[in-house]
């Protein structure tokens, strides 16, 4: 029975290695490479900030400063969305960290999942009032071209 089986073995082994040894690995790294390009262009932005309001607060600010970016990366856009918008609100709290981000313009579900994520990480120097650190709502917009 062997002696039967094993011209067929032969036949399913030969094209299954022949297909491996004929990809070229120069030609996988350059699409790798220009796919790398596409995917890492930088998205462009644009940030406005205002202060957050509370009822109970009764001070006055005569001298405020708006939050400034210490450390803001660039999301991780799909390549897919090339001239899609995607806006998030989020608020700055007092300890330069970013609170609860919000998706006001969707670009998909996976394109908000890395805007989101990278918009977590943010670490801004807070709004100041009066020269106390203080929340700031912050809005901002991604979009490729």
């Amino acid at each position: 029975m062997l002696h039967r089986l094993w011209p067929w073995f032969l036949v399913l082994a030969i094209p299954a290695t022949a297909s491996v040894q004929s990809a070229s690995p120069r030609l996988s790294q350059m699409v790798l490479s220009e796919r790398e390009h596409k995917l890492w262009r930088t998205p462009i932005r644009a940030s406005e900030f205002s202060d957050v309001r509370r009822a109970s607060a009764r001070t006055r600010c005569e001298d405020t400063q708006p939050p400034e970016a210490l450390t803001t990366p660039n999301p991780l856009m799909v390549p897919a969305a090339a001239g899609i918008k995607v806006k998030v609100s989020f608020i700055i709290g007092a300890d330069g960290r970013v609170h609860s981000p919000l998706i006001l313009q969707s670009a998909g579900p996976v394109g908000d999942r890395n805007v989101l994520q990278t918009v977590r990480a943010w670490r801004y120097r807070p709004a100041t009032c009066n020269g106390v650190p203080t929340e700031a709502e912050g809005k901002i917009e991604f979009f490729r071209r």
